[in-house]
């Protein structure tokens, strides 16, 4: 039982550093389409760009109404990720105690 818990919190860590991969990934996308180095209306550039927002906003969007207007710099993906390196983290020291128990 306790190998498989701590599988299966190897397994949550891993996929929450996916998550911070596709934030970074979608912050940056979003600067080049906002300063025209890519164009979505290239057809690839625009599905990536739907995907990743479709994926992340439901994470960034609550995080978005709680912070200040910053006169247009959106640190709600900073905020994300710190809060996922905490879960992570977190979920290191649980899976460390469960190995030592």
């Amino acid at each position: 039982m306790t190998h498989t818990a701590v599988g299966l919190i190897g397994f949550i860590i891993y996929v929450l550093q996916l998550l911070i991969w596709l934030i970074i990934i979608q912050a940056i996308l979003s600067w080049l389409i906002a300063f025209n180095v890519v164009n979505t209306s290239n057809r690839f550039v625009d599905a990536v760009a739907t995907g990743l927002d479709r994926l992340t906003a439901p994470l960034l969007h609550p995080i978005r109404r709680l912070l200040p207007d910053m006169g247009g710099i959106d640190f709600s993906p900073l905020l994300l990720i710190l809060g996922i390196i905490l879960l992570q983290r977190l979920l290191e020291g649980l899976a460390r105690d469960m190995m030592l128990a």
